[in-house]
C-alpha cells in the first residue's frame, strides 16, 4: 500500500521530493503528488521518509 499527500495540508514546500528514494514524489500542477507505482513506503522504515521530514504531516497512508 501506498502513501498519499494530503492536498489540504501540504505546503509544497518540497521536502518530500528530495527524501523519496525510489523518485515518487514529484510536483503536478501546484500540489505534490505520490506515484502509487513507485511508492514502496521505504520498505517498511517507520517512519517514511516522506513522512519523517513533511512539516505539514501531508503524508499519509492510502
Amino acid at each position: 500500500m501506498a502513501l498519499k499527500i494530503n492536498t489540504n495540508s501540504c505546503t509544497s514546500c518540497g521536502a518530500c521530493e528530495f527524501e523519496c528514494p525510489n523518485g515518487a514524489i514529484s510536483m503536478k500542477g501546484d500540489a505534490y503528488v505520490i506515484k502509487a507505482a513507485l511508492c514502496s513506503e521505504c520498505d517498511g522504515e517507520s517512519p517514511q521518509k516522506c513522512v519523517a521530514v513533511c512539516p505539514a504531516d501531508a503524508c499519509v497512508p492510502v
